[in-house]
């Protein structure tokens, strides 16, 4: 069971992994849960367009995109809430 990836160079624990190769491009999805402190953090990195990714339980490294991203909960302003986070990241 794969329980963490680094994007960029931050280290993100994960709740599901999937893999699979869309149109010959490598595709990952993830879940992560995301506290009300990580918040502002998290959201800042995931708005960038360019994402090295590491799997290091699979070998993986490669350059991706995000191509579907949601969340269940809009407002993690406030204090001690937890959201989950859904991302898919596609090689560039």
């Amino acid at each position: 069971m794969i329980n963490e990836i680094i994007i960029n160079d931050t280290i993100l624990p994960i709740k599901d992994y999937k893999q699979d190769g869309k149109a010959g491009k490598l595709q990952i999805s993830v879940k992560f849960n995301v506290s009300s402190d990580q918040y502002h953090d998290m959201t800042t990195m995931l708005y960038k367009d360019k994402f090295s990714i590491k799997v290091p339980q699979k070998n993986l490294l490669f350059e991706a995109k995000i191509t579907q991203y949601a969340t269940s909960i809009t407002n993690l302003y406030k204090k001690e809430q937890v959201g989950v986070f859904k991302v898919t990241f596609t090689e560039r």
